[in-house]
C-alpha cells in the first residue's frame, strides 16, 4: 500500500509541476506578445477598426461617428495623462511601468482618433459655409483649439524630437493640460450634458490634484 501511495503522490506531484510549467509558459508567451509594439498598436486600433467596419457597411453615417471617435480620443488622452499621477501615488508597479513605457503611443493614438473625429465632422458638415457659421460657438472653437494643440504634441512624440528639444520637450508636452481642458469644454457644450464628460475627466482631475497635495512615492522618467 505504501508503494502505491508513493506512486500516486508522485503522479500528483508531476501533474502539479507540469501544470505550473504550462501556466508559466503561457504567461511568458503572453508577455512576449504584449511587449511587441505592433501588437500594442493593433490593440489601440481595434475601436477604430470596428467603427470603420460599421461605417463602410452602411450601419452608421458620418454624424454617428462623431461621438465615438471623439470619446476614444479623450479616453486615450486621459489614460496617458493619469500615468504619472498614479506612479506618484502608488509607487512602482509592473503594470504601471509597462503602460508608462507606452505613454507616447497612447498620446499618438489620442491624436489619431481626434483626426478621425475631425474627418467625420468635415464629411458631416459637407461645406465650409456651415462650418464658418458655427465656428464661434463655444463647443466648436474649443474643439479646433484642442486639435491645434494636439498637432505639435503628436509630431514631437518620437525619440528624435526628444533629443533635439532636450528640456524643451517636456515643456512642450505640458500643452496637453490646456488641450485636455479644451476637450472637456468642447465635450460638455457639444452634447449639452455635463455627466458623461465628468465621468471621464473627474478621475484625471482628482489624480492630478492628489499628485500635488499628497506625498510622492517615487519618480520615474517615462516615454
Amino acid at each position: 500500500m505504501d508503494a502505491i501511495w508513493r506512486q500516486r503522490r508522485g503522479y500528483g506531484y508531476n501533474f502539479r509541476v507540469a501544470h505550473s510549467r504550462a501556466r508559466d509558459y503561457r504567461e511568458c508567451m503572453l508577455r512576449i506578445i504584449l511587449n511587441k509594439k505592433p501588437v500594442f498598436w493593433i490593440l489601440l486600433s481595434l475601436p477604430a477598426i470596428l467603427m470603420m467596419r460599421s461605417f463602410y457597411a452602411g450601419d452608421r453615417i458620418a454624424m454617428d461617428m462623431l461621438h465615438p471617435t471623439g470619446e476614444w480620443s479623450a479616453r486615450f488622452m486621459i489614460v496617458a495623462m493619469i500615468l504619472s499621477p498614479l506612479l506618484s501615488l502608488l509607487g512602482p508597479r509592473p503594470w504601471l511601468s509597462w503602460l508608462i513605457q507606452r505613454r507616447r503611443a497612447l498620446g499618438v493614438a489620442a491624436f489619431a482618433y481626434a483626426v478621425l473625429h475631425l474627418v467625420f465632422y468635415l464629411i458631416d458638415m459637407g461645406n465650409i459655409d456651415d462650418m464658418i457659421a458655427e465656428f464661434l460657438a463655444l463647443g466648436i472653437w474649443t474643439g479646433w483649439a484642442a486639435m491645434l494643440l494636439f498637432v505639435p504634441l503628436a509630431l514631437t512624440s518620437n525619440d528624435a524630437s526628444m533629443r533635439a528639444l532636450k528640456a524643451g520637450w517636456k515643456r512642450l508636452q505640458r500643452l496637453v493640460y490646456p488641450a485636455a481642458l479644451l476637450v472637456l469644454v468642447h465635450w460638455i457644450f457639444i452634447h449639452n450634458n455635463l455627466g458623461p464628460a465628468l465621468v471621464h475627466f473627474a478621475p484625471l482631475a482628482l489624480l492630478v490634484a492628489a499628485r500635488f497635495f499628497l506625498p510622492r512615492k517615487s519618480a520615474f522618467k517615462g516615454a
